[in-house]
């Protein structure tokens, strides 16, 4: 894929190592957590619970950003990541208000964030 300047390139990486920087920390700030009752059973636990999902809502928005910057060519040169659901739980957590789901949040953190750091060192690599 080629970018259209030099700016919109840089913007592209940058978001790119926001999104490594939120993976990351979701492991690493959740690395304790095996049920959602480490969310729940303290305050403390709803503490990283909510600040989990700001960051899942930020990677979301992340993505959504650079699909629109690069017109959908960028993210389809990995397409075995689901980028519309990666982007609709953005979506979900951001106007689902009292509704979070913590289930899918812990899954998420714990099974879907490999792949996902994956793909972003994939793009900071070849581009």
């Amino acid at each position: 894929m080629e970018f259209e300047s030099l700016e919109q390139h840089e913007l592209v990486i940058s978001i790119l190592q926001q999104i490594k920087k939120a993976i990351l920390d979701l492991q690493e700030w959740n690395n304790d957590v095996v049920s959602i009752d480490g969310y729940y059973n303290n305050s403390s636990g709803m503490q990283k619970l909510a600040a989990s999902c700001m960051l899942l809502e930020a990677i979301g928005e992340g993505f959504k950003k650079i699909d629109s910057i690069t017109n959908q060519k960028l993210l389809i040169e990995y397409d075995s990541i689901p980028w519309k659901e990666i982007m609709g739980m953005r979506n979900h957590i951001a106007h689902g208000y009292f509704d979070i789901d913590a289930e899918l949040v812990l899954y998420t953190i714990k099974n879907d964030l490999s792949s996902l750091l994956n793909a972003v060192e994939f793009f900071l690599k070849k581009h």
